[in-house]
């Protein structure tokens, strides 16, 4: 029987991963510190983790991609990763990141209600189009919002024009038999009803699953998954695997305006 625990367990196969919260935590607060225009705290719920930042490009913005963090649902938030921001700031557009409630204080169902909520708040505050942008776990919430059963108002969604997964989770039942279930509490009706790779996408859903290529087998399942699966459901898909890349320094590539995985995103 495969090891599901050893399976998710990025940071177990990576050297020095152990240091890497600290170090994504100082090198967004170093960009917090610089020039770049930051509503920072702007609630959109009732819990104090239901908070987003908004950080402004220089120009008025052509829209706003809203990135959502992982952590598997059950850790960090947004203060760890403002700089990613950059990337798609320099490019005009404004930047979401948002922090949401973790489990098990929430089920997963419920904190796909809030990221819903928070692109619904964003929304009013900036005009045009909206991108969705999710690593890990961020990358089920972020497809989440383009499947049939969005809880997004119809005239939300028909502005998301783009939406990229990084080494996203689409399958969630696999989950059930790990030892980090007994905070996530995923029952088997709910994995299948939270997998995104399982539900129908909306109409003329656009897509691209991102992963890299250094990452462990399950991840490249799940990016396989997803474009496999809504291709076949006539979704506009796309599947990058990125050589080189783990599970963390995948992100890197956000920072940088330059990068295919910007480019992808932010053009």
């Amino acid at each position: 029987m495969r090891d599901w625990d050893d399976a998710f367990n990025n940071m177990g196969h990576v050297k020095g991963s152990d240091a890497l919260p600290g170090f994504w935590a100082a090198r967004a607060a170093d960009y917090r510190r610089g020039p770049v225009r930051i509503d920072s705290d702007i609630s959109y719920g009732d819990s104090a983790r239901e908070v987003f930042d908004l950080i402004w490009p220089d120009t008025p913005p052509r829209g706003v991609l809203v990135f959502v963090h992982g952590g598997f649902w059950m850790r960090l938030d947004k203060s760890y990763w403002t700089d990613l921001a950059e990337g798609a700031r320099a490019h005009g557009w404004a930047v979401c990141i948002p922090s949401y409630t973790l489990t098990p204080v929430a089920r997963i169902s419920e904190i796909t209600k809030q990221i819903a909520t928070a692109i619904e708040a964003v929304g009013h505050r900036v005009d045009g189009p909206i991108r969705l942008a999710g690593h890990s776990a961020g990358g089920h919430l972020a497809t989440r919002m383009i499947c049939c059963d969005s809880l997004l108002p119809p005239k939300t969604s028909a502005r998301i024009e783009k939406t990229l997964s990084i080494s996203g989770l689409h399958d969630l039942r696999p989950l059930l038999r790990t030892a980090m279930n007994a905070t996530l509490k995923l029952t088997e009706a709910e994995a299948a009803a939270e997998s995104a790779g399982l539900r129908r996408p909306i109409a003329g859903a656009k897509v691209t699953a991102w992963v890299g290529g250094a990452e462990r087998p399950e991840f490249l399942r799940q990016s396989q998954l997803l474009a496999m699966m809504w291709d076949g459901l006539d979704a506009d898909t796309n599947l990058v695997v990125e050589k080189g890349h783990n599970h963390f320094t995948i992100l890197d590539s956000m920072t940088s305006p330059n990068s295919a995985l910007c480019s992808e995103l932010a053009d």
